[in-house]
């Protein structure tokens, strides 16, 4: 194994495999992440491709594998404001897909001349002559080496941005999620909105032979808040009794573009830890692909200074993120909620 390389990539998820694969030949480049192709880390997530994440596919030429899918593909989204007591059925077109075997096919798209290190969990790292060293575990052996530059892919509890950026805050949720033997009469995609118990959502979604059902919710007793969105769904017919696993993540959920954060002094953030994410929807991926590719383009110019060039190229992405904010009172206050849907406008009929 070499110990210095131009560039070192920590995570492994959309954008830093995207990022790993278009990056030109001429760079020697590290990346670590904690996935194997047995085992390992699982990102906890429903697992839905939204269209913003399908047009980027589209854009970097990706066509989804059929084994990556799982049944059913459903079409619409039932939603709850349970407070209100309303229900309305929105069409939607998502791809019902393994989150965790999508994860690993963009991974085995990563060039052989790219040094993957899985099952690989960073440890620490830290400013150096060479540019930054980072150290890592790996088949139980500590293990090191330096970079020139150093990308933070590495999600929402960013080690990257934790340790070198650690004044800059961003809003945190705790996200949680169950899978239950699914029992349910018909399969569905459900969001369902309590202001008193998440400023967030939850949702719940039948995959395969399961049903898995989650909530984003603010730290402090996110598990006690979960535990009774769910008693509250069962009224509405959820069934989730006997959960077979339980699952949880930080999620991070931007409320300003100070929050977005693309990096300096040789660092360099993508995806969830660089903030790009919706406030609306809490979806990452699209965001994840296109910061990737528009990293990879500023390094490929061989510029001396690519993170002004990736700044630049993030500001279609960030504007968008902007507009999200802007709207995203009409979704989760709850008098404006309770307005769009009492009225039916967009929905597929009133129930």
């Amino acid at each position: 194994m070499a110990t210095h390389y131009d560039i070192a990539i920590l995570g492994l998820g959309p954008a830093g495999a995207t990022l790993a694969r278009l990056l030109d030949p001429a760079f020697s480049v590290l990346a670590l992440d904690r996935k194997k192709q047995n085992g390992g880390f699982c990102k906890p997530c429903g697992g839905l491709l939204a269209p913003d994440a399908q047009k980027a596919m589209a854009r970097l030429s990706l066509s989804l594998p059929s084994r990556i899918l799982v049944e059913p593909q459903i079409f619409s989204v039932r939603t709850f404001d349970i407070a209100a007591g309303l229900r309305r059925d929105y069409q939607r077109c998502y791809l019902n897909m393994d989150r965790h075997a999508f994860d690993l096919w963009l991974m085995s798209l990563i060039p052989d001349r790219v040094d993957v290190r899985t099952g690989a969990a960073c440890l620490h790292l830290e400013r150096c002559r060479e540019g930054y060293r980072l150290f890592w575990r790996e088949d139980g052996e500590e293990r090191q080496a330096t970079a020139s530059r150093l990308v933070g892919a590495d999600g929402a509890f960013s080690l990257v941005r934790r340790v070198l950026f650690p004044h800059t805050r961003i809003r945190v949720y705790t996200a949680i999620q169950q899978w239950f033997a699914d029992r349910h009469p018909h399969p569905f995609l459900s969001c369902l909105f309590d202001a008193g118990i998440t400023d967030c959502y939850a949702w719940g979604l039948t995959k395969g032979d399961s049903f898995i059902f989650g909530g984003a919710f603010s730290p402090r007793h996110a598990r006690k808040a979960f535990e009774l969105l769910k008693q509250r769904a069962e009224q509405y017919g959820f069934l989730l009794k006997q959960p077979i696993r339980t699952e949880a993540c930080a999620v991070l959920r931007p409320s300003g573009p100070g929050e977005l954060l693309c990096g300096g002094d040789g660092v360099f953030l993508v995806g969830e830890a660089a903030g790009f994410v919706s406030p609306s929807s809490l979806e990452g991926i699209s965001y994840a692909l296109e910061s990737a590719e528009a990293l990879a383009a500023a390094f490929n110019t061989g510029q001396t200074d690519p993170g002004r060039i990736y700044f630049r190229n993030t500001l279609p992405l960030r504007f968008r993120l902007l507009e999200k904010m802007v709207k995203t009172p009409f979704i989760f206050y709850p008098s404006l909620r309770r307005l769009v849907m009492a009225s039916g406008i967009g929905s597929l009929g009133l129930r």
